[in-house]
């Protein structure tokens, strides 16, 4: 059985951990803006055990021009889960939330590896790429909805 549901800040580091922050202090999992009012967790259940998060926070980048923008943050889907379309599934829960939300723009820093998941999901590289400090190379992508 496959659940999505609202989970807490925690409980998204035994995912976050282990997926985008191996080898680092647990308590780099933290994301500024995790417990704000605005900002929601989801997480994706397989048989009642938590296999992949996604944060998604109303926030807005400056190089956008429109006003209802919300970001993803900390989408993950445990290794030996991964291609299954579980992080599709999740995405399309986060972008069903937004649309309620009366968003207009999705944006987030997508790893360089992640690039080419987000593109066939019709989100849009947006400059060149940059580097996250001991993460690696990413680029911002962007989806308009509404």
């Amino acid at each position: 059985m496959i659940e999505i549901k609202k989970i807490s800040t925690i409980d998204t580091f035994s995912v976050r951990h282990p997926v985008l922050r191996s080898g680092k202090p647990v308590e780099s999992c933290q994301f500024e803006g995790d417990n704000l009012e605005t900002t929601i967790h989801f997480g994706l259940f397989v048989d009642k055990n938590l296999i992949g998060v996604v944060s998604v926070f109303r926030k807005n980048n400056s190089i956008f021009n429109v006003e209802n923008q919300f970001q993803i943050r900390g989408m993950a889907i445990l290794q030996n889960h991964q291609k299954k379309g579980f992080g599709e599934m999740l995405l399309k829960h986060s972008e069903e939330y937004i649309k309620k939300e009366l968003g207009e723009l999705i944006w987030f820093n997508a790893r360089e590896n992640a690039v080419a998941f987000y593109e066939k999901l019709k989100y849009i590289k947006v400059g060149n790429p940059f580097i996250i400090a001991d993460i690696g190379f990413h680029y911002i992508m962007k989806k308009e909805i509404g």
